[in-house]
């Protein structure tokens, strides 16, 4: 039997910061944008989490919440996308 036993290769990391978000498959800017929508997840959650006992109040601040969580499952899933094409300028 193989006394050595390998989960995973070896990575040089070597050059910092680059190697690591390499690795996990996210840019610098993409590593923002994943934060931005966390906040506006976490935002969003606080908003249902506060909502009023009266029905309409409620439906009200509920579908607002509803929304906000929308934007930020958006921008998670399609944020370094959708901000790739701003800063990338021709000129």
């Amino acid at each position: 039997m193989n006394k050595h036993f390998f989960l995973a290769k070896p990575v040089d990391m070597s050059t910092g910061f680059k190697d690591f978000f390499d690795t996990i498959g996210l840019t610098g800017a993409g590593l923002v944008t994943k934060g931005i929508a966390a906040v506006i997840a976490v935002i969003a959650l606080l908003m249902l989490m506060h909502t009023p006992n009266d029905p309409k109040g409620a439906l009200r601040k509920g579908s607002m919440a509803v929304g906000t969580l929308f934007v930020a499952v958006v921008l998670a899933i399609y944020g370094d996308t959708l901000f790739s094409t701003v800063t990338q300028a021709k000129g």
